[in-house]
C-alpha cells in the first residue's frame, strides 16, 4: 500500500482555502445589521463582556487550528494551509475590531484592540512574505501572545 495522498487532495484544499476567502473578504465588506444601531441599543458591560470574550476565543481556535493544519508535503497542500493561516490570522484581527463597541470595559477593549491589531500586522507581514524568523514578526507574535494571556485573565 503507498504512502502517497490522493491526486485531488491538493486541488481539493486549494478550492477550500478560496471559498474561505471569498466568505470572509463578504463578511468582512457587508454591512452589519449593527452598523445602523443608535448608541442607546449598546449591550449592557456584561453582555459585550461576554461577546468580545467569545469573539476572542473563536479567533484564538482558528488561528491555532489554521497554523496547525498539516496536509502533508504536496507543495500546494502546503500553501492552501498557509493560506489559510493567514486568513485566520488577518480575519481574526479585523473580525475582533468589528465586534468592539462601547459596552466592552476599557481594560479590555485596549486588550483586544491591541491583539486584533498586532494579528492584522502578523497577517499582512505573512502575505507580504515575512520570514518565521523576521524579528518583527517575531516582536508581534509575543506581543499577541502577551495579550492574549491578558485577555484570558480580564474574560474570567
Amino acid at each position: 500500500m503507498s504512502d502517497t495522498k490522493p491526486a485531488w487532495m491538493a486541488p481539493a484544499a486549494l478550492v477550500v482555502a478560496v471559498i474561505a476567502l471569498a466568505l470572509a473578504a463578504w463578511g468582512l465588506l457587508r454591512p452589519s445589521s449593527t452598523d445602523n444601531a443608535d448608541a442607546s441599543s449598546a449591550p449592557s458591560s456584561g453582555d459585550a463582556k461576554a461577546e468580545i470574550c467569545q469573539a476572542f476565543t473563536t479567533v484564538r481556535n482558528a488561528v491555532s487550528l489554521q497554523t496547525n493544519a498539516n496536509l502533508g508535503t504536496d507543495k500546494v497542500a502546503r500553501q492552501a494551509v498557509a493560506a489559510n493561516a493567514r486568513l485566520a490570522t488577518l480575519g481574526g484581527g479585523e473580525f475582533l475590531l468589528s465586534r468592539l463597541n462601547s459596552g466592552v470595559p476599557g481594560d479590555l477593549a485596549d486588550a483586544v484592540r491591541s491583539f486584533a491589531n498586532d494579528l492584522t500586522y502578523i497577517g499582512m507581514g505573512q502575505l507580504a512574505g515575512a520570514p518565521g524568523d523576521d524579528p518583527t514578526q517575531a516582536q508581534r507574535q509575543q506581543s499577541a501572545q502577551d495579550t492574549a494571556t491578558k485577555i484570558d485573565e480580564l474574560c474570567r
